[in-house]
């Protein structure tokens, strides 16, 4: 048995249902005890980095409970591992790692990051990374769904997403995906392989020769045909292989589509690439990946070398193929880099809305 893995999401988990039942009050006992006292926290944009405990609890937990105090969380894929190299895309530096997603949820009465409180139950979709030292967080990387609280308040900043937007995103099919015990090897192993053939299939993709066609990466083989793809606000949800190839990965390679910047990054963070049992999950945390080359989300191409924030939890079905994947994108560092700053046309919006004759 993994005992550090098991201790590592065991200190996690109890740090997240802590945090279900805080009041006013406690939210600094809770992060004290669950954080290194330096911890390097890291939250998408416009949050982005916060240093050190004390700054972390002024700055983050205390200004979001106040806008939702009543906030809950429902994680829905929740795991760990030890990066130990056993991908090409895993870093094998032993770092621990724990990780999840799902989404928070809570009465919106106080603005937040400059969103208007709308007074009404808000979902707040989430997907988090941790390092582990000794027992606690030393590091952590979280991208919210920014974009989503931003529609629930009635504010649109970006053209209408390619797939379904809307609701909550839902978690695993089999409702399995909080792994609080050590899982099988076999099947972990299993799952990382499936998932690193089919990123080195992504990889065989080359833009000037492919251009739109697809074909070249022969994703087909590693994807139920009726797989899920569960992306944030701005990209939305596919419900099938040809929705995610039309509203996802066209799209995306259209706009960026460089290759394998991503493995050797000067700067950023690459996430553990794991696996337990059915489920793994990567990521990374800016980190170049590709020039912008076309329109994308309606910003025409700028040619900036650009970094992305996005994580991914893939589920490894019955049939060996990848059944479900979990994708948040931090849309709004992103397109910041694409010269569109989407908290201004927040900011716009809702002077438009105050200044609005309704009748």
């Amino acid at each position: 048995m993994n005992h550090r893995n098991q201790e590592n999401k065991a200190a996690v988990w109890d740090y997240w249902q802590k945090l279900n039942h805080v009041h006013d009050d406690g939210i600094a006992d809770i992060i004290q005890t669950a954080f290194h006292e330096d911890v390097n926290w890291n939250g998408s944009a416009p949050i982005d980095r916060v240093l050190g405990v004390d700054a972390l609890i002024a700055d983050v937990w205390e200004p979001l409970l106040r806008s939702f105090p009543d906030l809950k969380r429902k994680p829905q894929v929740f795991m760990g591992g030890i990066d130990d190299g056993e991908s090409r895309f895993a870093g094998g530096d032993g770092t621990e790692w724990v990780s999840g997603c799902g989404h928070l949820t809570g009465t919106f009465v106080k603005d937040w990051l400059g969103i208007p409180a709308s007074g009404r139950r808000t979902t707040i979709h989430f997907g988090q990374f941790f390092i582990m030292s000794e027992g606690k967080i030393a590091e952590s990387f979280v991208i919210f769904d920014i974009l989503s609280v931003m529609r629930q308040a009635g504010f649109e900043v970006l053209p209408p997403s390619p797939g379904a937007d809307g609701g909550t995103v839902p978690g695993p099919a089999e409702d399995d995906g909080i792994l609080l015990t050590e899982q099988e090897p076999i099947a972990s192993r299993k799952t990382i392989q499936l998932v690193d053939e089919m990123a080195r299939g992504l990889e065989r993709y080359v833009r000037d020769r492919d251009g739109d066609d697809m074909s070249s990466m022969e994703q087909r083989q590693y994807w139920s045909p009726d797989m899920k793809w569960y992306g944030y606000s701005g990209i939305g949800r596919c419900h099938s292989f040809e929705e995610f190839v039309e509203f996802h990965q066209r799209p995306w390679l259209h706009g960026f589509g460089d290759r394998g910047l991503s493995h050797h990054p000067d700067h950023g963070r690459v996430m553990g690439f794991i696996g337990e049992g059915s489920y793994a999950c990567g990521g990374i945390w800016d980190v170049t990946f590709s020039h912008h080359h076309g329109t994308y989300a309606g910003i025409p191409a700028t040619g900036k070398l650009m970094t992305v924030r996005d994580f991914d939890w893939w589920k490894r079905g019955p049939e060996d193929l990848l059944v479900e994947n979990w994708i948040p994108i931090d849309l709004i560092d992103l397109t910041r880099q694409m010269e569109v700053d989407l908290m201004e046309r927040l900011a716009i919006l809702i002077d438009e809305r105050a200044a609005k004759n309704w009748w």
